[in-house]
């Protein structure tokens, strides 16, 4: 499992929390209580003063009901606005992704220092190694003009004894877009129209200081009501309850929290990957240059505002997650859809005004956790669910993994025409997305399929999983090795297409 933490277990105690309210149907304006549940006593844990610890506890109790931060220039109760959420249905996420000032330790930037493990050696490949002669010795030590330095790394490199170290701040190393910089007082802020939420900021800060709205509460007031709530499970779910986490013993823990059954979005990747195909054979190379998959929101969204002259080159499709709520609403029209998955990301996906999602909710991996902790329910114990699995193919469920779209595409468009040959290349994260767009503009990639991936290793290392990507991808293989066919056009789903992309 991904190591479990105490930002983890306070981002967990959080959700729980939020999570016990909703069910127990308590009355949301206590939640300025819950501080003193999670950070009892009078002695801090985790930082200088438990007075600190409770105030950041306050804002993430807020972004997990789906409120905004409190500004920190004037009063305001951790319960002020939480009648405007408290409702059964998905509300404005806008900015999806915070940053906690209070919690904040004002990282330095980007910058690289000689430590005190210099030993002013003889030959000094330091100062050599420098394309901008901002290397020198001074009193028998290196040392660094900053005003010259470009932070390229070499004398990192270069050095034996490794005594140069290059200082990133962690969120801002995480960053591909460059959305996030300094505020007055050195504090992490974030640039949004810049910021693409793909939540790899919220993973790699160390303090805890990123956080994304939650839609927990909302979700789960939805679930006590009489209208159905049925969950779609991104492919990426495999070991993220644990190592036995088949779609079946799923299905049985999903509908213990209260949904009226589990979908698996392996069909709508199936359907997405039957749309691309065929686009790719139909426009590429004779109207587009190149085509990029579709099934990542924030590669997608990157792609287009970086690369504007180069948007219809990323595909039109629609995104497995919104297929496969518009399949379910066509079987189930009053019915309501939550999206369970790995990605922050899909939460501003499914809030978009031009592509009718039919997703009411969007949970991560990580939120539904705390909901089984809420009904303290013991995952392994749930018996499996006899209910027949969902026909997706294999190749449906390795969308979660790097390059298991691209692969699922040419499968497909090699069984409609055998006698195209389909060059594919792929990226993770979204400074090698950046990269391998550049490549594609300088006339690299004409002929092929590009497949993005915001997140390291694909879907399986987004911001909302709890295990680690890499056994995160094995448990994947396995449980697209039970699939019951091999790939999209195998599977019974094809003839819902046209209607689904229609409507």
């Amino acid at each position: 499992m991904r190591r479990y933490t105490s930002k983890h277990k306070l981002r967990r105690q959080v959700f729980t929390e939020v999570a016990k309210l909703a069910y127990e149907g308590g009355d949301p304006n206590t939640i300025g209580d819950l501080p003193y549940k999670i950070i009892p006593g009078e002695v801090a844990t985790y930082r200088e003063s438990v007075l600190r610890e409770r105030a950041i506890v306050s804002e993430r109790l807020r972004l997990a009901m789906g409120l905004p931060v409190r500004p920190t220039d004037r009063p305001m109760r951790t319960a002020d606005g939480v009648e405007e959420v408290a409702v059964s249905r998905k509300c404005d996420h806008k900015p999806l992704i915070n940053i906690i000032k209070v919690a904040c330790d004002a990282c330095p930037p980007k910058k690289v220092t000689v430590s005190n493990l210099c030993r002013g050696c003889l030959e000094h490949p330091c100062v050599d190694s420098c394309p901008k002669d901002a290397v020198s010795m001074v009193g028998g030590k290196s040392f660094i003009d900053q005003e010259k330095c470009i932070q390229c790394g070499r004398c990192v490199t270069a050095c034996p004894y490794n005594a140069i170290v290059k200082q990133e701040r962690p969120c801002e190393k995480a960053c591909g877009v460059g959305a996030i910089h300094s505020d007055e007082y050195g504090r992490a802020e974030i640039d949004y129209e810049k910021c693409v939420s793909c939540g790899q900021c919220l993973v790699s800060c160390p303090f805890s200081a990123i956080a994304d709205k939650s839609q927990i509460y909302q979700t789960i007031l939805a679930i006590r009501e009489e209208t159905p709530v049925y969950a779609a499970v991104a492919p990426a779910f495999a070991y993220q309850f644990g190592r036995d986490t088949s779609p079946e013993k799923l299905r049985a823990a999903i509908k213990a929290l209260g949904f009226a059954d589990m979908v698996e979005v392996a069909i709508g990747a199936d359907l997405c990957t039957l749309q691309e195909a065929e686009d790719f054979l139909n426009e590429v190379p004779d109207k587009l240059p190149w085509m990029g998959t579709s099934c990542c929101p924030s590669w997608s969204v990157m792609a287009k505002r970086l690369f504007p002259q180069y948007a219809e080159c990323i595909s039109m499709a629609l995104t497995p997650m919104v297929l496969t709520a518009r399949l379910i609403k066509k079987q189930h029209p009053e019915c309501k859809v939550a999206f369970i998955g790995p990605c922050a990301a899909k939460k501003r996906e499914a809030a978009r005004a031009e592509v009718r999602s039919e997703v009411d909710f969007v949970l991560t991996f990580e939120e539904v956790a705390a909901m089984f902790d809420a009904k303290e329910l013991d995952f392994a114990a749930l018996p499996e669910d006899p209910s027949p699995v969902d026909q997706s193919s294999a190749d449906g469920r390795l969308f979660a993994v790097a390059g298991g779209v691209a692969k699922a595409v040419v499968n497909t468009a090699k069984q409609i025409d055998p006698s195209r040959e389909i060059k594919t290349v792929s990226a993770e994260g979204l400074a090698e997305c950046r990269r391998m767009l550049q490549l594609a503009k300088a006339g690299k990639y004409d002929g092929y399929l590009l497949e993005g991936m915001a997140c390291p290793g694909g879907c399986v290392g987004g911001a909302g999983v709890i295990c680690s990507s890499a056994e995160a991808a094995k448990a994947v293989s396995a449980v697209s090795e039970s699939a019951p066919f091999a790939s999209a056009v195998d599977t019974r789903y094809g003839d819902y297409l046209d209607l689904l992309i229609k409507e």
